[in-house]
């Protein structure tokens, strides 16, 4: 434990930071599986919904600092690939 008093308001911060951004990265991580639930259903007018919202949130968690670019550029791409072959599966059968 530190004695210093500035060291005491430091390690105060990270702690508040660290349960700010494991419950921003929940969120996050939640609207990913809720775009992939709605995926799997074959439900594209939620699932291009859903990518929206997501999306942001992951754009969001760069700005903030919580992940790298190329994960979220990777999450986003995953994604929207799996939406475009929904989508061109749907209009195969129309």
């Amino acid at each position: 434990m530190a004695n210093i008093k500035s060291q005491k308001k430091r390690i105060e911060i990270a702690e508040r930071n660290r349960q700010a951004n494991a419950s921003f990265k929940s969120k996050m991580r939640h609207a990913i599986k809720d775009c992939n639930v709605a995926i799997e259903a074959g439900n594209v007018d939620e699932a291009k919904k859903l990518y929206i919202e997501a999306s942001s949130l992951i754009d969001k968690s760069v700005k903030e600092g919580i992940q790298h670019i190329n994960t979220a550029s990777r999450q986003k791409s995953a994604l929207s690939i799996k939406i475009n072959d929904l989508t061109a599966a749907a209009t195969e059968t129309k």
